[in-house]
């Protein structure tokens, strides 16, 4: 197994199935964990040193955190319901605790925080909807943190591509201190997709080659990109969802195309 692809576990006592640490990803900025909560389960914890920023990736819950409470939230049953999420934003150094209100899956992003920010929730109309792309290279994206939005380092964004589709493509990459042109940035790639039994491919690989690895990814496989170029390709039939987790340095997102493929975007 390649050390960029993890896959999920059965829950432990938190319904962890998954989780990303910067220790465990050989980085210094992005944590990412999934939880499956059964209802009337509760999630409780401290975001220490690193802000976080909860989505009710599915189900309803009640959620509380640095002296807010936000009772009852959480409309999107599925992640294929293509409905933006509710999510809550924590900065460090507060308690919090997610009581499900219904079966529920929860993804939990984190990155160092700075304490600029009080808590706030993020409700679906405040996610930005958009459309990149054409033809079979389109997806459809809804930022739910965005570097427009108030953080002190997270990026985090869902993306669904349709089958047969390509996405995060023409290849990208940012992992090179050059702002304007490209800026640094850790990434996961949480993959879900629909029919469940489907699979994906996504390759991370840098100009020199020294980083060239494709992997398939299943179901709930989450995809560590330290660096590197990382598109991703939805086979014929089975539709591809992922939510993204971005940070680093410098909270901007500035992109390099791979130059052999910059020709796409160019026609």
């Amino acid at each position: 197994m390649t050390s960029l692809l993890v896959r999920p576990h059965a829950p432990d006592a938190d319904g962890r199935i998954l989780d990303v640490t910067p220790e465990s990803a050989g980085w210094g900025h992005v944590g990412f964990r999934v939880h499956r909560l059964a209802k009337g389960q509760t999630l409780s914890g401290e975001t220490g040193s690193r802000e976080h920023c909860l989505v009710l990736l599915s189900g309803r819950a009640t959620v509380a955190g640095g002296g807010e409470r936000w009772e009852n939230i959480g409309e999107r049953m599925d992640v294929f319901d293509k409905i933006p999420p509710y999510s809550v934003y924590l900065p460090d150094d507060v308690g919090f605790s997610v009581e499900a209100l219904s079966d529920m899956e929860l993804a939990v992003c984190s990155a160092p925080g700075k304490g600029n920010h009080g808590p706030r929730l993020i409700a679906p109309s405040d996610v930005a909807c958009t459309t990149r792309g054409s033809g079979t290279n389109s997806r459809h994206i809804q930022d739910i943190l965005p570097q427009t939005e108030p953080a002190d380092s997270l990026l985090v964004v869902e993306v669904y591509t349709p089958a047969g589709n390509w996405s995060s493509y023409p290849p990208h990459k940012h992992d090179l201190d050059n702002l304007p042109e490209e800026s640094i940035l850790e990434e996961t790639y949480y993959h879900r997709l629909n029919p469940s039994q489907g699979f994906a491919f996504q390759r991370v690989y840098t100009d020199d080659r020294s980083l060239d690895e494709t992997m398939a990814v299943e179901n709930g496989c989450c995809v560590l990109v330290p660096r590197g170029y990382h598109p991703v390709g939805a086979p014929h039939g089975y539709e591809l969802y992922y939510l993204n987790v971005m940070a680093g340095p410098k909270r901007e997102w500035k992109f390099k195309n791979d130059p052999d493929h910059e020709w796409i975007v160019n026609q």
